[in-house]
C-alpha cells in the first residue's frame, strides 16, 4: 500500500460534519459523517472527493439520516492503494466502513460517476443490503459504458487514455491544474461553474505521479468491472430495489436510465435542467429536492 501524506483540509466542513479515518479491506479510508438516523452513503466520482458532496450534506442530514461521504480508495485523504480498484472490491471497502461505524446491513446508496459504478456493483452483489439506489451521471460497465467509450462511434476519448498504464501520468504530470480547469469547463453546463479555488483544491488532491496513478486505477479495472456485471446479468440477475437514474440535461440526460432498464426494469429517470456532468456542484438545490423525495419514499405494499 502506498501511503498518502495527510494534508490540511482546504475547505471548511459543513456544520455538523466531521472527518475521520477507518482501516477497512486492507486500506485506510477517510470519510465525512454527520446527522443521525438511517445511513445514506454518498460515493463521489473522478476527479473529485467527498468534498463534492458538501452542498448536499446538511440538507440530507436534516431529513433524519446519518450521511457518510468517503474519499474513495486511493483518492483525496484516503491512502494511495496499490491495487483493489475493481468496483466489486470497493463494495467491500464500503460494507466494512458501515460495519466499522456500527450500522446494520441496510443502506441507501448514492453514487456519481465512478462512485455510481461502485453503487451499482453493491446492488448487484448484495441486493438485500441496498434499500434504495441512486445513480448520477455515468455509464455503467456492461450497460452502456462500452458505447460511451467507443471513439469510432463518437464516444469519449478519455476512457481509453486513462485506462492505459503509465502514459497519462507521464503526460499530465506537472500540468494537472491546466488539465482540471479544462476538464471541469468542458463537462459542466456552465464553463464557469467551478471556481478557481475549487480547481486548486482538486489539483491538490490529484497532483503528482502517485495521486494520478491512484485516480486512473479506477479506470484501469473497467473491462473487468463490465465482465462481472454482464456475467451477473447473463445469469438472470436483475435489480428489484427502487432505482433512480439522474442525468444532467446537457450531459447524460435520460440515457443512463434507458441503458440500465434491462437490468433494473423499474428504474426511474430524473433529468436536471440546464446541468452538465457535475450535478451536486452545478444544481445542488435540484439534486437535494430529487434525493429528498426519492430516498424517503415508502415502497408500495
Amino acid at each position: 500500500m502506498s501511503d498518502n501524506p495527510r494534508r490540511r483540509e482546504t475547505t471548511h466542513l459543513p456544520p455538523g460534519f466531521t472527518r475521520h479515518d477507518a482501516t477497512v479491506n486492507g486500506t485506510r479510508l477517510s470519510y465525512l459523517i454527520g446527522g443521525t438516523g438511517e445511513p445514506v452513503l454518498l460515493l463521489h466520482g473522478w476527479p473529485q472527493t467527498a468534498r463534492s458532496w458538501h452542498p448536499v450534506l446538511r440538507p440530507l442530514a436534516a431529513q433524519g439520516y446519518t450521511v457518510i461521504a468517503p474519499d474513495l480508495r486511493g483518492l483525496g485523504q484516503s491512502d494511495r492503494a496499490d491495487s483493489g480498484y475493481e468496483k466489486d472490491n470497493q463494495v467491500e471497502d464500503m460494507r466494512q466502513l458501515l460495519r466499522n461505524l456500527g450500522f446494520g446491513p441496510r443502506v441507501r446508496v448514492v453514487g456519481h460517476d465512478i462512485g455510481g459504478m461502485i453503487a451499482f456493483s453493491w446492488a448487484r452483489k448484495h441486493p438485500e443490503e441496498v434499500e434504495r439506489l441512486v445513480l448520477i451521471e455515468l455509464a455503467v460497465p456492461g450497460f452502456g459504458l462500452e458505447q460511451a467509450m467507443n471513439v469510432a462511434e463518437g464516444g469519449r476519448w478519455h476512457f481509453g487514455f486513462f485506462m492505459t498504464p503509465e502514459v497519462p501520468e507521464l503526460l499530465l504530470g506537472g500540468h494537472e491544474r491546466e488539465f482540471f480547469a479544462w476538464w471541469f469547463a468542458h463537462l459542466s453546463g456552465d464553463p464557469d461553474a467551478f471556481s478557481s479555488d475549487e480547481i486548486d483544491a482538486v489539483t491538490a488532491d490529484y497532483a503528482g505521479h502517485e495521486a494520478l496513478r491512484a485516480g486512473f486505477g479506477h479506470y484501469r479495472t473497467l473491462l473487468r468491472d463490465a465482465a462481472a456485471n454482464r456475467a451477473w446479468y447473463d445469469g438472470g440477475g436483475r435489480l428489484d430495489m427502487p432505482v433512480l437514474a439522474i442525468g444532467g440535461e446537457l450531459a447524460v440526460g435520460q440515457r443512463l436510465a434507458e441503458s440500465i432498464r434491462a437490468a433494473a426494469p423499474h428504474a426511474r429517470a430524473a433529468v436536471v435542467q440546464a446541468c452538465g456532468h457535475f450535478v451536486a456542484d452545478e444544481r445542488p438545490e435540484d439534486l437535494i429536492r430529487i434525493l429528498t423525495q426519492f430516498l424517503a419514499q415508502v415502497p408500495a405494499a
